[in-house]
């Protein structure tokens, strides 16, 4: 009998091997108004992209101030969030509904004639 996979794992390697992924993960995440999952899944996506010792060397944040900042009491200032975003490649930026859903948009299904 196969053991059942341990989530927390899954979940990295999802977010290490699939860019778009990790990408709806932090959206969705940003949707909560809680801002421990915001810090759940910058956590979660710093330990997939190379961890918060790649993290930063790429903010140029001090380690142990990352681990504090991202822990669950964590109570980051908005210049070190922005830094954050910016070392995981994911710059923050102002995005009007209209412009983000056209952007999300399926395309047509092609039909063969």
């Amino acid at each position: 009998m196969k053991k059942s996979a341990d989530y927390q794992a899954f979940l990295i390697e999802q977010l290490r091997k699939d860019e778009a992924f990790r990408e709806a993960y932090l959206n969705e995440a940003l949707q909560d108004e809680d801002q421990r999952l915001i810090l759940l899944a910058l956590r979660n996506v710093a330990q997939a992209t190379g961890g918060l010792n790649r993290l930063s060397k790429a903010t140029g944040l001090n380690r142990q101030n990352l681990y504090r900042t991202l822990s669950k009491g964590g109570n980051p200032t908005w210049e070190r969030i922005k830094k954050i975003f910016d070392g995981l490649g994911y710059p923050l930026r102002a995005v009007s509904k209209k412009s983000w859903a056209a952007a999300h948009e399926k395309p047509a299904a092609y039909k063969v004639k």
